[in-house]
């Protein structure tokens, strides 16, 4: 079950992308509760920034569901093994690959070892993204801007378009974005700004897409505890994260991930270009 307390304990990290492994508590990725019904049976699976938080529910559940799973992590080679493990305990194959999806080099071969293994991709999940707050809109450099824009927007681009000459009619591509794209964030307008785009790209790709019979949704997440939360902020905001939503408290991986199982499977067929909005009761008419 997902934890119902509200703080966390206050704690930092010092480097981003944060590690999963050093976080207290960990954050819940296996919903222990949820029965796979072969939603995905033998879908070829892709998950960027699948090594921890969303993206680590993410690829359990898809296995749990049947699905061959492959993910692209940065370099938290720790986090990746046990995202490996998770996966292959739900009785799946599981492909880990190290690399920056911000390089189009890096996304054309992730997609060609997976499909050299597998032959084709069914499911296409963008998910890595990155974020620095700034007290002043005036502080942020050019080269963070273009690091969160590369990371966050680029880098689903570049997915995307090594994929698709993989994918036939009936595949999917399930997109992260956030609550951010819809509320915005004083302290995060870059970041935010990405998310946004991500949404207008869910829009669009999906209306290029339909007449492929290939559908384009994304999930636009609330507070969820995940290592970002703790890479990101000061130890007393951590303690506060999440409390502000209307449920009082974060969200755990595991409860965005029934999200991208459902965009990503049959039970969402006649949904694309749309956004779900799992975020504890912010009511963003999104």
């Amino acid at each position: 079950m997902a934890q119902q307390e509200g703080r966390q304990p206050a704690q930092h990290q010092d480097t981003q992308p944060g590690r999963e492994g050093a976080m207290t508590p960990r954050p819940q990725a296996t919903r222990p509760e949820y029965r796979g019904s072969g939603k995905l049976r033998d879908k070829v699976c892709l998950i960027t920034g699948g090594d921890s938080g969303i993206g680590r529910a993410t690829a359990v559940l898809f296995a749990r569901e049947g699905g061959r799973i492959g993910f692209v992590y940065l370099e938290e080679d720790d986090d990746a093994e046990e995202t490996k493990r998770l996966v292959e305990a739900e009785g799946q194959p599981c492909i880990a690959i190290r690399g920056d999806i911000t390089g189009r080099d890096t996304c054309r071969q992730a997609v060609e070892r997976i499909v050299g293994e597998h032959g084709r991709i069914d499911v296409l999940v963008n998910n890595a993204a990155e974020q620095h707050p700034q007290q002043s809109f005036e502080d942020i450099t050019p080269e963070q801007l273009e690091r969160t824009f590369r990371t966050n927007i680029f880098g689903y681009f570049h997915m995307a378009q090594a994929a698709l000459p993989h994918m036939k009619e009936g595949a999917v591509i399930v997109n992260t974005t956030s609550v951010t794209a819809y509320k915005g964030n004083a302290m995060l307008i870059d970041y935010a700004s990405t998310k946004g785009a991500i949404v207008a790209f869910t829009r669009s790709l999906s209306q290029h897409l339909a007449g492929r019979g290939i559908r384009v949704n994304a999930v636009a997440p609330g507070p969820i505890w995940t290592p970002l939360i703790p890479s990101t902020f000061p130890a007393d905001k951590v303690a506060e994260f999440g409390t502000d939503v209307p449920m009082g408290r974060p969200g755990q991986p595991e409860e965005v991930a029934t999200c991208f199982v459902f965009l990503a499977s049959g039970d969402s067929s006649y949904m694309t270009g749309q956004v779900l909005h799992p975020n504890g009761g912010t009511v963003v008419n999104g």
